[in-house]
């Protein structure tokens, strides 16, 4: 096991690393912009070293700051958290080449699977469902005007690189094609520096359903049972369950064997996950790869008892991971995560940054709160909304909304607006509770 890291990212997936390290007697070192000079993870940390101004490109993002502070503190490996560098390949190479452990995924395997069309022409090599789509990238109106043809609309153009919703585009009527997929390319060009993009046919009111994976280099490769992340605002989750409400024993385990397929077709090293969509006749199709943690990591740890975040240590560290030997998981009760975001969803989700004037966390058996943020603490405009994840376990569904509604109405938090209200209309939805919950649940399901 290493001796001491450097967590390269900031808030509460930063403290969530700093948290595991330390049970494993593993130092850290926190990196923090002038902004986040006075937050709990630099606070934590064994060390601390400051990297640049507020914005991110001028900090977070600054790839030879990390890694100089990395040689000075001498770490010997860097965990990126989510997020920025988190699936940046040059800096897992920057990393190689200063003999630093990036903890994640090679930097060939970000690139292949950060490569949505290079991805799905992987997956479909490996026998991985695939949602019907075009052969490699669409270069011309033309092109992907016949392919709308052949396999009809609606219709999805989305940007090879992109990702949260980026460079995406649905299509319903051949009038709008030429306007959709030029905006498309615009988007992509803008947020990712790279304007290629592919399509695929759009699969009706699916479901988001996840698979956690982790892979050592002892040959271990599980599969940690799903998620759905159904319930999303422009692309983006707001609250995660594992497992899956939708999924039978039979379909559960079909996605597992997917995912593990996937993994071993990259040959792929550390957590990762391999994102779904399930049709409403309960078949699924791959849609993409992400090659880091995710935020959502928790609800698949409360109903597998594996600590996520140790085993991405571990594995970095070049040790088997433990829970190999438990393997295949079973899903033991039920998770949900609120993600409470400083926004306001009565005026379509607003970011509302400011001064956090009363914070008082809920308790009691199967509640968890992972947050960075204390009374007093400043909700940055320079960096994401997210307050805190609220977690909540239950024996059975029913029993973890019951315990949601219950640990949300207890959570206290005054000076912004959250997400809070929100949550708690979500839980007094009638197709949520009955486990009917589709991509697009807040226009269809939420009215106002």
């Amino acid at each position: 096991m290493f001796d001491k890291i450097l967590v390269a990212n900031r808030g509460e997936v930063a403290l969530r690393v700093m948290r595991a390290a330390r049970e494993l007697g593993v130092k850290t070192v926190a990196v923090y912009s002038t902004e986040d000079a006075n937050t709990l993870p630099v606070r934590y940390a064994d060390e601390a070293v400051c990297i640049g101004p507020a914005p991110a490109v001028q900090s977070y993002l600054v790839m030879e700051s990390i890694i100089q502070a990395a040689i000075n503190t001498g770490a010997q490996a860097v965990h990126p958290g989510y997020g920025f560098l988190a699936e940046n390949a040059v800096f897992a190479r920057l990393c190689a080449e200063n003999n630093l452990v990036f903890i994640g995924p090679s930097p060939e395997c970000i690139e292949r699977m950060g490569d949505k069309a290079t991805a799905r022409e992987t997956m479909m090599a490996c026998g991985v469902p695939t949602v019907p789509g075009s052969d490699g990238l669409v270069g011309t109106v033309e092109e992907a005007a016949a392919f709308a043809e052949r396999v009809g609309y609606p219709v999805l153009i989305k940007a090879s690189a992109g990702g949260g919703g980026k460079g995406m585009r649905e299509v319903h009527d051949p009038a709008d094609l030429e306007a959709q997929y030029k905006a498309a390319r615009m988007e992509a060009g803008a947020a990712f520096g790279n304007d290629t993009v592919y399509l695929e046919k759009l699969v009706m009111r699916p479901r988001h359903v996840e698979i956690q994976v982790l892979a050592d280099d002892h040959g271990n490769r599980v599969a940690l049972c799903e998620r759905d992340c159904s319930i999303q605002r422009r692309h983006q989750k707001l609250l995660e369950e594992a497992p899956s409400p939708a999924l039978d024993e039979e379909t559960r385990r079909a996605m597992g064997v997917a995912a593990v397929k996937a993994v071993r077709a990259v040959d792929y090293r550390n957590a990762g996950t391999i994102e779904f969509l399930l049709d409403q006749d309960g078949r699924f199709y791959f849609m993409e790869m992400n090659t880091r943690v995710q935020v959502e990591h928790p609800v698949t740890e409360e109903i597998t008892g594996v600590d996520i975040i140790k085993e991405q240590l571990r594995i970095a560290a070049g040790e088997p991971m433990e829970c190999a030997s438990r393997a295949p998981f079973t899903p033991y009760g039920h998770a949900i995560e609120f993600r409470i975001n400083a926004e306001d969803p009565a005026h379509d989700f607003r970011p509302c940054p400011g001064t956090i004037t009363k914070f008082t966390v809920p308790g009691g058996p199967g509640v968890r709160v992972e947050s960075y943020l204390e009374q007093g603490a400043t909700i940055s405009p320079f960096y994401d909304s997210l307050v805190a994840k609220l977690i909540v376990w239950g024996h059975t569904r029913e029993e973890a909304v019951a315990r949601g509604k219950r640990a949300l109405s207890e959570f206290k938090i005054e000076g912004i607006e959250t997400t809070i209200p929100f949550h708690l209309k979500v839980l007094e939805n009638e197709a949520f509770k009955a486990g009917r919950a589709y991509t697009d649940f807040i226009e269809t399901e939420m009215g106002e």
